[in-house]
């Protein structure tokens, strides 16, 4: 074969690619976040009535964290409040005011439902189709994701968007980061059979062999090469589902109102097949509508991206929500990894409205099948919104939009300050047992001061705290059984009663566990340990059982420590923490019985299991319809010339070799490939990173498939 030095360099333009459109350029700058923007427009929906809805929240919070408070150091101060006893209201106020502000969202979202009051975004879900005039690209970024399961998904929702009559409007992006070369070559033949299926030309498939910036990178990217022919951007991910009607009305509500950059759907789970999974499908469908209508009515025109499942305008986000690379090394430093909040945030500072429509059905996603499998997906997004702690200081952001990226932050944050304060707790009770108490104070006295704390006022006080998490289910489940359509669609007040007892007890044994996994998330960022970009593992994934063992053996061995520190004090005391300890003690069994899968959906039914969408049952039919088998992307490549054909002209056009950094993929490879003597040695030897670089490079590419295979050359 020919060496390096004869092969030339790809050019980074690839016109005339068999797999996308021409190129529409828009200009994308990465902004500044120590300069503020200057608002050129004023969302609509803000006044004094957002003013007031917004002080019912924060006066409340305040109320209730003022009131547990006082009751808290009520308990504490027995013969004055030590240093340790001080941390602990700290602490308890803290975590308080965070349950509290949780709270009072699902009571406002608790009388939005129960009044039907109307949002400050209409969108008519029952009316006829509005017609749209607009241009919109619907992207769907994917990475090393199963392109057969990708390919159902991206068809069922093309093939619901046609059914409007719309279909016209809409261009689809199927945006590829994949760096397995075995999967983007499937990713590439699927795509084929999909045009084919559809008889469409407006579907478009697009590999970026540098993964820049991961998911927003590759959004932004799109935005530069093809922005300024759409009006707006739909963004997916990979497990998104999203019902044609809605697209279009999504569209049509963007028409009517100029001033939004941004509108942000509510996605349902579907597609649950685990105990876990079922969990939370089950919680998101009963508890999330009084949570997300609590957002939308106090955040009005200053909500928050989620990432997905959402609209875009697409000028608006050009201009204002390019990101920029954070200064200092990983994980703080570096590209920003929870992109959505800082983007809707950066559009805020421009004036732009964001809003959430939780009430405009139609929108799906799917979710992690087990405890480890959310947990890693956790360890991402932990990291991502401590990251948000560099951008909190930026010029010129709406103190919503800083509320926003706080509450992100003090999510995980949370998790320590709640394990800190167990272990302060304790280590109180350690002291009161172990250190004789001071009965005579300083100074004359003729009786002893005997400390005692108040039993009754401090059961007072947890069972107040623990009302305002329950309360919300409780409220959520009357607005449910407020709803005829509702209730029979999960089978019935009394089912959906048992599934919310059921749930809650399940998740207060989990919440420990998963207090652990967010702890340690924390520390490790804190010690500077990058995430990086694993492949999620969708709801076929199995678990095996060695890695349940291995990695929750760490919480289960918390739960003993705290269990025999709690024993030398008292069985009370242990009885006290038995709801954290024992929930740490069952992590392995609970690992186990929640990550099997269940046969009928049972008491966590949502009607989404018993009478799924029209778009999830096609998906599902398509998915189900059988994996393909790839011969390894070198032979596929080479038994399928159509699929050669597309894959060449989808490259970079070669250009001049120039000086400069050495490709070590492609040189190691070029020198391996000297020796082979047959396509067989070439798919044995190239590992996955040389084989990336052979798959997009057409001379070496083309030189590699003309090699004989092998029995054709022994034969000689």
């Amino acid at each position: 074969m020919d060496t390096l030095t004869s092969l030339p360099t790809p050019s980074p333009n690839a016109p005339g690619s068999p797999f996308l459109p021409p190129e529409s350029p828009l200009p994308m700058l990465p902004c500044r976040l120590d300069r503020a923007t200057e608002a050129n427009r004023s969302p609509v929906h803000s006044g004094a009535a957002l003013t007031v809805r917004r002080l019912f929240i924060f006066v409340g919070t305040g109320v209730l964290t003022l009131a547990g408070g006082y009751g808290m150091y009520d308990v504490v101060n027995v013969g004055g409040v030590t240093f340790l006893e001080a941390v602990l209201l700290g602490l308890f106020l803290v975590l308080l005011a965070w349950i509290a502000f949780s709270f009072m969202t699902a009571l406002a979202g608790f009388f939005v439902l129960l009044m039907r009051s109307r949002s400050c975004l209409p969108i008519d879900k029952t009316g006829s189709l509005p017609g749209v005039l607009s241009r919109t690209a619907i992207l769907l970024p994917t990475y090393n994701e199963d392109p057969h399961q990708l390919m159902a998904r991206l068809r069922a929702m093309y093939e619901s968007v046609q059914v409007t009559g719309r279909g016209d409007q809409f261009d689809w992006f199927l945006l590829s980061d994949t760096s397995d070369p075995d999967i983007w070559i499937c990713e590439e033949m699927t795509f084929i059979r999909l045009r084919r299926a559809c008889a469409a030309a407006r579907l478009y498939y697009r590999h970026r062999s540098d993964n820049t910036a991961r998911k927003s990178g590759n959004i932004a990217d799109w935005v530069m090469k093809f922005g300024s022919a759409y009006d707006h951007m739909i963004v997916l991910d990979a497990d998104s589902l999203m019902e044609g009607e809605t697209i279009v009305r999504l569209v049509h509500t963007m028409e009517s109102h100029p001033d939004a950059a941004l509108i942000q759907t509510q996605p349902v789970i579907v597609n649950a097949c685990t105990i876990f999974g079922r969990l939370q499908q089950f919680a998101g469908r009963v508890y999330g509508p009084i949570i997300a209508a609590g957002n939308a009515w106090w955040h009005g025109g200053d909500s928050n991206y989620w990432g997905h499942n959402a609209i875009i305008r697409v000028r608006a986000f050009a201009a204002e929500a390019g990101l920029p690379e954070l200064t200092g090394r990983r994980p703080f430093g570096g590209h920003i990894l929870s992109h959505d909040f800082v983007e809707a945030a950066l559009m805020r500072r421009a004036g732009w409205a964001i809003y959430l429509a939780p009430a405009l059905g139609g929108s799906f996603e799917e979710v992690p099948p087990s405890i480890l499998d959310f947990a890693v997906r956790d360890r991402r997004w932990c990291q991502g919104n401590l990251q948000h702690l560099a951008v909190l200081p930026a010029r010129g952001l709406h103190w919503v939009s800083r509320l926003h990226l706080l509450t992100g932050i003090a999510s995980y944050v949370t998790a320590p300050l709640w394990l800190l304060f167990l272990v302060l707790g304790l280590l109180i009770s350690l002291q009161a047992h172990f250190i004789r108490p001071e009965y005579f104070p300083k100074g004359f006295s003729l009786f002893p001061t005997w400390p005692q704390q108040d039993p009754v006022l401090a059961a007072q006080v947890f069972a107040a705290t623990m009302g305002l998490l329950i309360l919300p289910k409780l409220l959520a489940y009357l607005v449910l059984i407020g709803s005829r359509s509702e209730r029979t669609g999960f089978g019935g007040s009394p089912r959906v009663m048992a599934g919310v007892v059921c749930e809650t007890l399940i998740a207060a044994l989990i919440a420990p566990c998963m207090m652990i996994f967010q702890t340690k998330a924390v520390f490790e960022i804190l010690a500077g340990r990058d995430a990086g970009w694993q492949v999620q593992r969708r709801s076929g994934g199995q678990l095996a059982r060695g890695e349940i063992y291995r990695k929750l053996a760490g919480p289960t061995l918390c739960g003993l420590a705290l269990s025999v520190s709690a024993c030398a004090v008292s069985l009370p005391l242990l009885l006290w923490m038995s709801p954290v300890v024992l929930g740490l003690l069952l992590s392995i069994p609970l690992g186990l019985m929640t990550s099997a899968r269940l046969k009928t959906p049972g008491l966590f039914a949502t009607p989404e299991t018993n009478n799924p969408s029209a778009v999830v049952l096609r998906a599902n039919e398509l998915a189900a319809s059988g994996p393909i088998v790839m011969a390894g992307a070198l032979h596929q490549l080479s038994q399928d010339p159509e699929l050669l054909g597309q894959h060449l002209g989808s490259l970079p056009v070669a250009g001049p070799r120039k000086f400069g950094s050495v490709d070590v993929p492609l040189a190691t490879a070029t020198i391996k490939l000297e020796e082979c003597e047959s396509l067989e040695d070439a798919a044995a030897w190239l590992d996955k990173p040389e084989l990336r670089a052979v798959l997009g490079h057409p001379t070496l590419l083309q030189q590699v498939l003309h090699t004989p295979r092998a029995g054709k050359s022994r034969a000689g």
